[in-house]
C-alpha cells in the first residue's frame, strides 16, 4: 500500500506523517534493546521496506547474517489478489531469525512472511519486529514501536525523491 501518492491520499482525505531520520534512529534504537535479549542469530528485511531497518539492526545488535526476501502485494495502487515472494533465504545451524519490515500495515505482507519461512524451515523459531502497528492490521508483530493511526511518510520514501 505504499504506492499511493500524495494526490490519492488528499482525495481520500488521509493524513500524512512525516518519520525523520531523528525518529528513526531513536526508535531503530528502541526496538534494538526489545529484541537484544532474544539473541537473534541472523535478520531477513523484508524488502523494500525492512531493508533500512534491518541494516540498522545488524549494526546495533552486531549480527553478520542479513538476508532479504521481495515480495510483491499491489500493482501501482491496486491490490494483487495473491502476494507474490521472491528470492530464498539459507539458514545452516541457526535457531532463532528476526524478520523486520518497517511497518504492520494491512499484515498481509509479514503474515505472508512469516507463514512462508516457518513452512519452510520448521526447526527455526523466526519472531517479527517492526517499527509501526496498525490495529487493524491482521498480523500483530512480535516487537513494535509505534502504533500507526496516520499515513507514514518516511524519509527514505521522500528524501531522495527528483
Amino acid at each position: 500500500m505504499r504506492n499511493f501518492s500524495k494526490r490519492v491520499l488528499k482525495l481520500y482525505n488521509i493524513s500524512m506523517k512525516y518519520y525523520s531520520y531523528e525518529n528513526f534512529k531513536n526508535d531503530t534504537n528502541s526496538l534494538i534493546e526489545k529484541v537484544r535479549s532474544s539473541n537473534f542469530e541472523a535478520i531477513v528485511a523484508v524488502a523494500r521496506g525492512g531493508l533500512t531497518l534491518s541494516h540498522a539492526m545488524a549494526e546495533g545488535l552486531d549480527i553478520r547474517q542479513v538476508q532479504s526476501i521481495r515480495t510483491e502485494l499491489y500493482d501501482k495502487s491496486k491490490k494483487r489478489e495473491n502476494i507474490t515472494i521472491f528470492g530464498e533465504c539459507e539458514f545452516k545451524n541457526l535457531k532463532r531469525v528476526l524478520v523486520v519490515d518497517d511497518i504492520s500495515d494491512s499484515g498481509d505482507t509479514l503474515k505472508a512472511v512469516m507463514g512462508h519461512l516457518n513452512g519452510s524451515f520448521k526447526d527455526i523459531e523466526f519472531k517479527s519486529a517492526t517499527l509501526f502497528y496498525k490495529k487493524t492490521s491482521i498480523f500483530e508483530p512480535d516487537f513494535w514501536i509505534n502504533e500507526a493511526d496516520d499515513w507514514i511518510d518516511f524519509f527514505w520514501e521522500r528524501d531522495f525523491l527528483k
